[in-house]
């Protein structure tokens, strides 16, 4: 009986390599939404997030604090609204656009964060993803080792302030969605429909805290409102960052790039326990989601099911992510993301 040698058992164990353009096909069939379930996900979102901050804030006003430890369950649920908005964005959520749109402009009230200016911007993102030539819209700036070498004192001063984790994760997420969203930045120029969309939520998200102040004193709304939101920012901005920012991530001049190869290779699989995996709404299946934005966040789970292989591609539990927060400039020699210090060694 013929034996197989070492050497053939490693070429049968060996799995086929990714095709990401075959993978692309392939997946198609999980992007289409199913419109009862699109309900549901929003209904036991959205319900229970009002729920939860209406209810803290009638226990702050009545003088019970302690209510604000309900601040980070608020702040997840609020996490997941921006996620499905995030969904409508990409036409992902439900089969019509115009279903897509009027939902995540609504919920755009809820997250403080205009829903056609944001998607313009996040359309650019996944469109150059990975791409060294088209970076600065939609993305964590980074540098490359000789950028930095090269850039002035005070440029990688603010670099290196602008990358600390207290600014990215601290700052930054307060600055975004409580300030910068407030206008059309980056898009100034690009037509009246930015500046409309940041007006008319600007103007809705007033109302409601005109009148949750009314109904319960500003004070309390501050106190409530204000946590909530910067904690759903903050962990968005952690989550945003993790899926793209890693030491093996994928990263081209223009004329090398591929979207596809940069979509699979270039996004993480942040593998979240429960329920972090349910408020995150599985965007942690970021490869994923980067490859066939189209497919609802409710159908990753089934996708990775299908395709067992996509598990181990970019994977990261939540204990390896404290790796990732120093790695700041691309190292294009070594192909991958390094940190301020393994720079400075190497140049030694």
């Amino acid at each position: 009986m013929h034996r197989l040698s070492l050497s053939d058992q490693t070429a049968t164990l060996t799995p086929a390599p990714l095709e990401p353009r075959k993978l692309v096909a392939d997946l198609k069939p999980f992007s289409n939404p199913q419109a009862g379930r699109s309900i549901w996900e929003l209904a036991i979102t959205v319900i229970p997030f009002i729920g939860i901050v209406l209810a803290m804030l009638a226990a702050v006003q009545a003088g019970y604090a302690a209510a604000l430890l309900l601040t980070p369950l608020a702040g997840l649920f609020l996490l997941r609204v921006f996620i499905i908005q995030h969904d409508c964005g990409h036409g992902a959520f439900f089969v019509k656009r115009a279903h897509n749109d009027w939902t995540g402009r609504a919920l755009g009230v809820l997250t403080f964060t205009p829903y056609d200016c944001w998607r313009r911007s996040h359309t650019l993102h996944h469109a150059n993803t990975g791409n060294l030539d088209a970076r600065g819209f939609g993305d964590v700036d980074t540098l490359t080792v000789e950028e930095f070498r090269s850039a002035s004192r005070l440029q990688r001063l603010k670099y290196r302030v602008y990358r600390h984790p207290v600014v990215l994760f601290g700052i930054g997420p307060a600055y975004l969605f409580m300030l910068q969203h407030r206008l059309p930045i980056g898009l100034m120029k690009a037509g009246s429909q930015y500046w409309v969309n940041a007006i008319v939520t600007n103007l809705a998200t007033t109302i409601v805290l005109a009148g949750l102040a009314f109904q319960f004193g500003i004070a309390a709304t501050a106190l409530v409102i204000i946590p909530t939101l910067l904690i759903a920012a903050s962990t968005g901005v952690w989550l945003f960052y993790i899926q793209h920012q890693f030491e093996a991530a994928h990263w081209d001049k223009a004329a090398d790039w591929s979207f596809h190869e940069a979509a699979l290779r270039g996004s993480s699989h942040l593998d979240l326990p429960q329920p972090l995996r349910w408020f995150t709404a599985n965007i942690g299946v970021h490869h994923v989601h980067h490859l066939v934005s189209r497919i609802p966040f409710y159908r990753l789970s089934d996708v990775l099911k299908a395709y067992p292989e996509l598990r181990e591609v970019n994977r990261f539990t939540l204990s390896q992510t404290l790796r990732p927060l120093v790695l700041t400039l691309w190292d294009e020699q070594q192909r991958k993301l390094v940190s301020f210090r393994e720079a400075k060694l190497q140049a030694s």
